[in-house]
C-alpha cells in the first residue's frame, strides 16, 4: 500500500514536471481554487448564526457585556453597522441568563438607589433637591418603560417656582420622551394612563401639564380643542371588537350546522361616538293632583237694623222698646236672606319629570352581515361525488339565526346577506406554522447546501486536476505489438476504448499518426486483394461503429499528406 502510494507520487511528480509551465501554474490554480473554495464553503456552512444578545445599548454597557462574555467564555462578535453585540443564536437564552446574574446590563435610569449613595460632607440643600429630582425622574422612566410597546423612556419634571406673589407662580409640569418598540404604538388610553401616572407622582402637577413625545419627534398628547377633531385609535379598536363579536357569534352558531371552516362571516358596525348631554323637563297634562284648596262662604239674611237709618245723633241713639207677644209676632215682617257670596280657591299640580341624560359614545346605529357559507357535498346518480349549493330554505334558516344572534333591528336600518358559494380549499393550515420557515430547518438547509456546494467543487475542479498528475494505464501488449509492426492504432478497438477511458489519449494518438511516412499507403500498401477487401470491411464496420473518430483520424491524413 505505501508502496504504491510513493509511486503514485513519484509518477504525479514527473508528469507535472514534463508539462508546459502555463499548464503547471493552470493545475495549480485549479487545485488550490477548488480546495479553497471547498474550505470555505464548508466553513460557512458550518458557522454558527449569529443574533443580537441585546437591543441597542449604550457603549459603557457595550463594552461591560463584551467584557463579561470573554471571561465566560461565549464567542461574539460586533456589527459594524448597528454596533449590537451578537452571539450564537443557540447560546442567546443561556447568556442573557448568566450575565442577568451579573447585573448586566445595567439600566441607563437612575433611581432611588441614587440617594444611597454617599454624597460627601458639606453638601448643600440645593444639590440634595436636585439628587432627589433626578431619582424620582429614574422611577417613573423605569415605570413608563415597564409598558409592553416601550423600550426605554426618560421623564423630565420642571419644578414649580415658588413666589410671594400669586400672580407670579408658576405650577410643575413634565415631559415624556419615550422610545416605542421597532412596529410598536402607544393607544390613547396607555398616553393617558403615562400622564396620570406622571401628574400623580408629583404634587401640584396637572395632567394638561404633562406632555408625551415619542422618538420620532410625534405629540402623542393632545390639547382638548384637539381632542374632538382627531379620530381616535381607541374608538377604531372598539368598533373592531364589536364587530369581532357579533361575528363570533354568528360563527359559533352555524359552525356545527354547516361544518368547520365551512362559513365565513364579516359584520359592519356603524358606531356613534359623539358625546352628548342634556336636561329634559317634561309636563304631563292628564295627570294633576290637587296641591291645595282654600273656600270662602258669606251669607246675609234679613235687614240689619244697625245697619240702617241716617247718619247723624238720632241714629245713635237707643232703640226704643220692642213689643212683646203674640201682636209683636204678628207685626213682625218675615226674614229674606238679603245676599250671599262663597269663594274657593284650588292650587293643582300638573305632572313633571325632569331628568339629566349623559349618552355613553359607542352606541351602535346601524349592524351590517355578511354570511357565505359553503356548498354541500352529495353524489349524484352515476355514484360520483358533487358540491351543490344550498337550497333557499336552509339559506332562509340560516338568515333567521343571523337575525338572532345579533339583535336584528329593521328600525335601525340593519340589514343581512347570506349567499352561498364554493369554498376554494386552502392548501395548508393557516393557524399552523410551515416547516419550513423554522430556524431548525434553515440551519439543516444551509449545513447540507453547504456540504452538497463543497463536494460539487471538489468533484467538477479538484478531481480532474488531479487525475492530470495520476499515472495513464499501459496499454496492452497486443496494442504494444501492432504500433511495433507500424500498423494504425486508430483503426482498433482497443485503441478506440483506450481513447475513451484516457481522454486526451486521442490527441497524442493523432500526432502519433501524423508522423508515419503514409497512412493511406500503409493501409493500401503491398497487400493482397483479399487482405485489402478485409481492411476496407474493418474500415465500414469502424465507420459505422464509432463515425466521429474515424472523421477525426482522416483529418489527421488528410492534414499530413497536404504537408
Amino acid at each position: 500500500m505505501a508502496s504504491s502510494l510513493t509511486a503514485t507520487l513519484s509518477t504525479g511528480m514527473k508528469t507535472f514536471t514534463e508539462m508546459p509551465t502555463g499548464r503547471q501554474v493552470a493545475l495549480i490554480g485549479m487545485i488550490a481554487g477548488g480546495v479553497v473554495a471547498a474550505v470555505a464553503i464548508l466553513f460557512w456552512a458550518l458557522k454558527p448564526s449569529y443574533a443580537p444578545i441585546f437591543g441597542q445599548m449604550e457603549s459603557a454597557e457595550a463594552a461591560q457585556v463584551m467584557q463579561a462574555l470573554t471571561q465566560l467564555g461565549v464567542p461574539y462578535k460586533v456589527d459594524n453597522l448597528t454596533g449590537r453585540v451578537e452571539i450564537p443564536q443557540q447560546r442567546i437564552a443561556e447568556t442573557r441568563l448568566l450575565l442577568a446574574g451579573q447585573g448586566l446590563p445595567k439600566s441607563t435610569d437612575i433611581g432611588f438607589e441614587l440617594l444611597q449613595q454617599d454624597a460627601g460632607f458639606g453638601t448643600s440643600r440645593l444639590i440634595e433637591g436636585a439628587r432627589y429630582q433626578r431619582a424620582l425622574e429614574g422611577e417613573l422612566g423605569r415605570s413608563v418603560a415597564a409598558l409592553d410597546p416601550v423600550e426605554s423612556a426618560r421623564v423630565h419634571i420642571a419644578k414649580a417656582e415658588r413666589s410671594v406673589f400669586v400672580r407670579e407662580r408658576t405650577p410643575p409640569s413634565a415631559s415624556v420622551v419615550v422610545h416605542l418598540k421597532g412596529g410598536r404604538s402607544l393607544t390613547d388610553a396607555q398616553v393617558g394612563a403615562i400622564v396620570h401616572l406622571v401628574s400623580s407622582s408629583v404634587p401640584e402637577l396637572t395632567p394638561e401639564r404633562v406632555t408625551v413625545v415619542d422618538q420620532t419627534g410625534r405629540l402623542l398628547t393632545l390639547d382638548d380643542k384637539d381632542e374632538g377633531n382627531t379620530l381616535s385609535l381607541d374608538n377604531l379598536d372598539y368598533t373592531h371588537r364589536v364587530e369581532a363579536s357579533y361575528a363570533d357569534r354568528v360563527q359559533a352558531l352555524l359552525t356545527p350546522i354547516v361544518g368547520r371552516d365551512r362559513v365565513r362571516v364579516q359584520v359592519a358596525a356603524d358606531l356613534d361616538f359623539s358625546r352628548v348631554e342634556r336636561t329634559e323637563e317634561t309636563f304631563d297634562p292628564d295627570r294633576t293632583a290637587v296641591r291645595s284648596e282654600q273656600s270662602n262662604e258669606e251669607e246675609r239674611i234679613g235687614n240689619d237694623p244697625a245697619a240702617g237709618g241716617i247718619p247723624g245723633a238720632l241714629t245713635n241713639q237707643p232703640p226704643q222698646g220692642g213689643t212683646v207677644g203674640e201682636r209683636a209676632a204678628a207685626n213682625a215682617s218675615p226674614l229674606v236672606p238679603s245676599s250671599r257670596s262663597q269663594q274657593t280657591t284650588r292650587n293643582y299640580e300638573v305632572d313633571r319629570t325632569i331628568a339629566h341624560v349623559q349618552e355613553t359614545p359607542g352606541g351602535i346605529q346601524r349592524l351590517t352581515a355578511a354570511v357565505v357559507v359553503d356548498y354541500q357535498d352529495e353524489v349524484n346518480d352515476a355514484g360520483e361525488p358533487v358540491r351543490v349549493p344550498r337550497s333557499e330554505a336552509e339559506l332562509e334558516t340560516i338568515r333567521a339565526l343571523v337575525r338572532e344572534a345579533i339583535g336584528f333591528k329593521e328600525a335601525r336600518g340593519d340589514s343581512i346577506r347570506v349567499s352561498s358559494a364554493s369554498f376554494v380549499p386552502e392548501s395548508a393550515d393557516a393557524d399552523g406554522v410551515e416547516f419550513w420557515t423554522e430556524t431548525w430547518f434553515l440551519e439543516l438547509v444551509k449545513v447540507v447546501g453547504g456540504f452538497l456546494t463543497a463536494l460539487l467543487v471538489l468533484l467538477l475542479v479538484v478531481r480532474p486536476g488531479i487525475r492530470q498528475l495520476m499515472p495513464q494505464p499501459e496499454p496492452p501488449e497486443e496494442q504494444a505489438a501492432l504500433e511495433a509492426d507500424g500498423e494504425h492504432p486508430a483503426l482498433t478497438d482497443q485503441s478506440g476504448s483506450d481513447s475513451d477511458e484516457e481522454g486526451d489519449g486521442e490527441g497524442e494518438e493523432l500526432v502519433a499518426l501524423s508522423h508515419q511516412p503514409s497512412a493511406i499507403g500503409s493501409l493500401m500498401g503491398p497487400k493482397g486483394a483479399d487482405q485489402q477487401q478485409l481492411d476496407l470491411e474493418a474500415v465500414r464496420q469502424m465507420v459505422k461503429e464509432d463515425p466521429k473518430r474515424v472523421v477525426q483520424v482522416m483529418k489527421s491524413w488528410l492534414a499530413e499528406d497536404g504537408n
